[in-house]
């Protein structure tokens, strides 16, 4: 195992930056998840990591090694691709043992080693099968079987889960984070989806446009983004966002939103604010309760999704779409009208310029 450090890491094709200046600590054994939209630059910094991408600038660390300059077969690192990337003319035992024996190990050690990660993963009865014989799972099962054997310092994972269907990749996800917790070797996953970071991760690092916005635990970044962007990101379904304009006064802090109706502003120690700025009022969607007329803000149901479990409702509010989540079970549809009330401990307040955080209750 190996601590991972990237250092004001750039790169660029032509004139055009893809990562502008990335700073990320990756501690032994942790599971770090890189995520962001499409295009922000995740798998391209992966890419440098596992050496297949070359270094615009700055330095890569694997153990404390800078390893800019260093052959990806030297790095000790093992990738998990998103299209598995098996041969399809070799045995799932073939494909497990294949880079054991191209660095030409003992037939007895890497039979070991194989016989270990098939355990692992419960591949022992899929040994002598092709790739064409197995499904989606057991394929990224085979995937991970070829990178454990090798015994790397370090993880790569490049989106391994998006060809698997909804229900296999919630098992996955757990099959994952229990082989890390059973191996504790320093992981790296890259994913678009941020419910596959908020489970899996001991650190997500949310990224966009090239750039690191925030990274930390994940009920850190949930509970105290630093920024627009990343509070609409992490959470599924996404925190609400509401224009308003601060209004101050000597006992306290609201915003005013465009009909007039005004609510707590979060009065939290980063409140900085002044009177009559553009601000954007979040709260979450399971932040909010069912009130009485003329408490919270009065909406207008759109839709009303019930799932079992829970409620999804969709409303308008001045020209703006909120979603909200409830346990219990309501009556109401749509074209009704219901008082929406948020929990004042757990809202946020944004600039609406910048994005950045201004306070959060």
């Amino acid at each position: 195992m190996a601590s991972v450090q990237i250092r004001a890491v750039k790169k660029q094709f032509g004139s055009t930056q893809i990562i502008r200046g990335v700073d990320i600590d990756i501690e032994d054994g942790q599971f770090a998840v890189l995520v962001g939209p499409s295009g922000c630059g995740k798998s391209t910094l992966l890419r440098m990591l596992a050496g297949l991408e070359e270094i615009s600038g700055g330095e890569i660390l694997i153990g404390g090694t800078v390893v800019n300059n260093v052959q990806p077969k030297d790095r000790d690192i093992a990738m998990v691709f998103q299209n598995y990337a098996l041969y399809p003319h070799m045995t799932v035992r073939d494909n497990m043992a294949f880079s054991l024996a191209l660095a030409r190990k003992e037939k007895s050690f890497i039979e070991e080693r194989v016989k270990k990660a098939a355990d692992i993963l419960g591949l022992n009865q899929l040994l002598d099968r092709y790739p064409r014989q197995l499904s989606g799972g057991q394929r990224q099962r085979v995937a991970m079987g070829r990178a454990i054997v090798r015994d790397p310092q370090v993880f790569l994972f490049d989106e391994p889960l998006s060809n698997l269907d909804a229900k296999l990749r919630v098992q996955m996800r757990t099959e994952i984070k229990e082989l890390h917790q059973r191996l504790k070797t320093t992981s790296v996953y890259v994913t678009h989806d941020q419910i596959e970071a908020m489970t899996m991760a001991d650190q997500i690092v949310v990224m966009r446009d090239g750039l690191v916005e925030q990274r930390g635990r994940p009920l850190e970044l949930y509970d105290h983004p630093s920024n627009q962007f990343v509070a609409g990101f992490i959470g599924s379904p996404a925190m609400n966002f509401i224009p308003g304009t601060l209004r101050l006064s000597a006992d306290r802090a609201e915003v005013e939103f465009s009909d007039g109706t005004r609510l707590p502003a979060p009065y939290g120690r980063q409140l900085q604010g002044s009177e009559g700025q553009r601000v954007v009022y979040g709260v979450r969607p399971e932040h909010l309760s069912i009130g009485a007329a003329g408490d919270g803000i009065a909406t207008k149901v759109i839709v009303v999704e019930p799932t079992g479990a829970d409620t999804e409702v969709y409303t308008r509010f001045c020209d703006t779409s909120l979603t909200s989540i409830f346990r219990e079970r309501h009556n109401f549809g749509a074209g009704d009208t219901i008082h929406l009330v948020p929990d004042h401990t757990r809202t946020h307040l944004f600039d609406a310029e910048s994005g950045k955080t201004l306070a959060r209750a």
